[in-house]
């Protein structure tokens, strides 16, 4: 079954820039598999927040949690490495793929429907206090302790395919099959200390190695959803993710 499940998502990902007309493509996605009891999501209340759920606060059966990696193609990447502000191809991949990632969790609910189980659909973003910028279920928090990747010191989440893209996930009471999940290095930084670059390219001051502040961050991704007001809600930055050595891969492997 776990294998299905990775065609199915891999197969939606790859065919929805044709079904859909997106200007976005991406390439193919990382997906892990974590139990839904797995003891290390209680580390979530610790690291994230006291509020932070558990699979079974969605789903009182859950027995597996899907969490998924979806890189950009190179182009999405190389344009938003100039400048302060954010490009418009960054802009409308970030909500272009917010809409797959929900539309991702639909597909699945259906497809998981088709067999007798139940899954939960879950936002990409925009599902956080506005005041404390923490969200309940955090994507990246979920992929990191599903063993899909390690966050630099800028916060984000880095793959073996970098960490230019977005993380989704859901929970079902379908039952998985699921290997442990070894939390890795992937921070150059935090691997040898020879890596600062997120930092240096950080546009809003918002990235130390003692602390990243949300707050600053957040600032300039509002400033940046002024930009392209006829896209939608667009507030992103991006800059510390692009033209680093963990962009596109995992550089603790190079």
């Amino acid at each position: 079954m776990k294998d299905k499940i990775e065609k199915l998502i891999t197969e939606y990902i790859m065919n929805y820039p044709t079904i859909k007309g997106t200007e976005t493509k991406w390439k193919y996605p990382i997906i892990a598999f974590a139990k839904a009891d797995d003891e290390n999501f209680m580390e979530l209340k610790k690291v994230v927040s006291p509020t932070h759920a558990l699979p079974t606060d969605f789903l009182e059966d859950a027995k597996t949690v899907v969490s998924y990696f979806i890189p950009f193609e190179e182009n999405v990447v190389k344009s938003n490495i100039k400048g302060k502000n954010a490009s418009r191809a960054w802009a409308v991949a970030y909500i272009e793929t917010n809409k797959l990632i929900l539309d991702i969790a639909e597909y699945m609910k259906d497809e998981l429907n088709k067999i007798g189980c139940d899954s939960v659909i879950i936002p990409a973003t925009h599902n956080f206090n506005k005041e404390k910028l923490i969200s309940d279920w955090s994507h990246r928090h979920i992929a990191y302790f599903s063993g899909l990747g390690s966050f630099g010191i800028n916060n984000m989440l880095i793959t073996e395919k970098g960490c230019c893209g977005r993380v989704g996930s859901f929970i079902t009471n379908l039952e998985v099959k699921t290997c442990e999940n070894k939390i890795k290095e992937y921070c150059l930084y935090k691997y040898n200390g020879s890596c600062k670059k997120c930092l240096d390219r950080c546009v809003a001051d918002a990235i130390s190695i003692e602390d990243f502040n949300r707050h600053k961050c957040y600032e300039i991704c509002i400033y940046n959803n002024k930009l392209y007001p006829e896209l939608g809600v667009s507030d992103v930055c991006g800059k510390c993710l692009v033209g680093v050595p963990c962009s596109f891969k995992n550089p603790v492997k190079m």
